[in-house]
């Protein structure tokens, strides 16, 4: 139909140009869905986490909904337009047996994205199983008395079985291992005085004989201890080392006692003829003694004159009466210096 009156023809134009921009602006106003939804479970503890969406302007919020495999519909957790990126499960979902499906969206205004669902979750089946906490250990000689604690609460039907790996810390790395259902269980038949290191993990054990393995712990090392029978062997050696050391020094001392005259003259220097008188023998012309005689007359000192009478000399015994500083008589005698 024409438009005859240029005024209701203007209205009409601004009318249907604002019907085209709230159109443009509705479908310019979607937002995007949440990215990597995922549920982490570590030793039955789960959260749900994603990626955060990103937008120029505004604070984006997020809602989480649950449903069970037994009421297939949803409801609302305690993750109502929450501004964090993750969500932990509620004490009415910790039942580790029961099938949980969870969907996260993102709110900006009145704007929201679509639903991501996560995949059908089971924490007795999806959980990571940490490694057992070991309290104390206890060293003898040929074995390791061990005490852990198991890294979650167990439940009726659940049964827990706990692998141990041991080895020598040597070049060998040859492994041994050992399983058992208690907390507190012995490493036997070691070697004395072996340093040896062990690793624990957890396997649950379902009611429905589902197995789950959890990871290994930490390697800790122990040296094994000296058994009574080597330390009393090791007593004795030292005694009879020490009653041997003894003996030797007695027997040592003894001998030293009785051939200390053999000892002392070896030990003495042999006679040996001065060298001037060597020379002197061998050629008597060379003039040996007046070189003595002329060192004795530069260098002072006192003469011993050695006297030897014959029987029934007078004039040695006049020379003896007369006590003479110095004599040089002699009777059948000669002068010493």
């Amino acid at each position: 139909m024409p438009c005859r009156v240029p005024r209701l023809c203007l209205l009409r134009l601004f009318l249907l140009l604002g019907l085209l921009r709230a159109s443009g602006a509705e479908s310019s106003s979607h937002l995007l869905a949440p990215k990597d939804v995922m549920i982490y479970s570590y030793n039955f503890h789960s959260v749900l986490r994603w990626s955060p969406v990103k937008v120029d302007r505004g604070l984006v919020l997020y809602t989480v909904h649950f449903k069970t495999g037994a009421f297939n519909h949803w409801d609302e957790m305690n993750c109502t337009r929450i501004a964090q990126t993750e969500c932990r499960l509620p004490w009415s979902l910790k039942e580790r047996r029961w099938t949980v499906v969870l969907r996260v969206r993102a709110e900006l205004g009145h704007v929201t994205s679509d639903w991501v669902e996560t995949d059908p979750f089971v924490a007795e089946r999806n959980t990571t199983i940490g490694p057992p906490k070991v309290n104390s250990v206890i060293v003898s000689s040929d074995s390791l008395l061990i005490s852990v604690t198991s890294p979650f609460g167990s439940e009726a039907g659940d049964f827990l079985q706990y692998h141990v790996s041991y080895w020598e810390n040597t070049t060998s790395t040859t492994k041994k291992e050992t399983k058992t259902s208690n907390t507190l269980f012995k490493i036997r038949n070691l070697k004395e005085l072996t340093l040896y290191c062990f690793r624990i993990q957890v396997e649950l054990i379902t009611y429905s004989d589902f197995q789950l393995l959890g990871l290994q712990s930490v390697p800790e090392c122990y040296r094994t201890t000296m058994s009574e029978a080597t330390r009393a062997g090791y007593s004795i050696l030292v005694l009879l080392l020490g009653l041997l050391f003894v003996s030797l020094v007695a027997v040592g001392l003894l001998l030293l006692w009785k051939y200390h005259k053999t000892i002392k003259y070896c030990s003495q220097p042999p006679l040996e003829i001065p060298s001037h008188f060597e020379e002197y023998l061998k050629d008597p012309s060379m003039p040996v003694l007046e070189g003595l005689d002329n060192y004795a007359e530069d260098d002072p000192h006192d003469s011993l004159s050695v006297v030897s009478c014959g029987e029934g000399s007078q004039a040695c015994g006049s020379s003896l009466d007369g006590r003479a500083h110095h004599s040089q008589s002699i009777c059948s005698g000669s002068e010493v210096t």
